[in-house]
């Protein structure tokens, strides 16, 4: 498995916010989203190819460090993490061993993986890199992003968040028009969370995102972990 990083630090977004957890980043995506905050995951996929009891010697290493409790969280995120293989087996150590599992996934690959919460952000149109820059990467980006048969399936199979990054009132319509393809998604299990790494741009959207959520029965996303301390790796 290629692993950009593993950290502890506390989860910034999503239904277990401040849930202090050990983070696994997986180095590789199949999209190239014109916002992604982790290039070193996508973009430019930096890392290690690390096996799996490596892999788990460090979560349980950072998992008692500084003489803390224990945590019993971690989260497998990317990049996509469901793009490789060694999630699966990964994934089920971990269950066997105790530990909450949260994947972030975009959506558009399935692996038989074990996870307490599939936390799943489709991505909208918003998310298309630049034509005129990256025409290639564009072009597969629009076809990859969208895969509602995977879509079904990870709702179907497990416990779930959505999450739609939006930048304007347009791209809330269209995440609507998205939801309405998908009649069984839980609405209350909807969450819209601003695009932006600044907190002073995530706080105006905010100002018009969260009574937009509230007027339609979904979830408003603040990124905590912008929040807390910054656009840094590690956290």
């Amino acid at each position: 498995m290629r692993i950009a990083e593993i950290f502890r630090s506390r989860q910034g977004e999503g239904f277990l916010t401040g849930t202090e957890s050990i983070f696994v980043r997986f180095s590789g995506c199949n999209l190239r989203c014109r916002f992604c905050d982790t290039p070193y995951a996508s973009w430019n996929p930096e890392g290690e190819n690390l096996a799996l009891p490596e892999v788990l010697a460090r979560i349980e290493n950072l998992a008692a460090k500084d003489d803390r409790a224990s945590v019993g969280h971690v989260v497998l995120t990317g990049g996509e993490p469901m793009l490789f293989a060694g999630v699966v087996p990964l994934s089920h150590e971990l269950r066997r061993r105790g530990w909450h599992i949260t994947i972030e996934t975009a959506g558009t690959r399935y692996l038989p993986v074990a996870c307490d919460l599939m936390s799943i952000s489709p991505k909208l149109s918003n998310s298309t890199p630049p034509r005129e820059e990256r025409p290639g990467w564009a072009r597969r980006h629009d076809q990859r992003r969208h895969a509602p048969d995977v879509i079904r399936r990870l709702t179907g199979e497990y416990p779930y968040q959505i999450k739609f990054v939006v930048d304007s009132p347009a791209a809330c319509e269209e995440a609507q028009r998205y939801l309405d393809e998908f009649p069984g998604i839980d609405r209350s299990r909807v969450m819209l969370m601003p695009e932006g790494t600044d907190p002073v741009v995530l706080a105006a959207a905010e100002r018009w995102l969260a009574p937009y959520c509230a007027q339609r029965g979904l979830h408003f996303c603040p990124r905590r972990h912008i929040e807390w301390f910054g656009l840094v790796r590690g956290t």
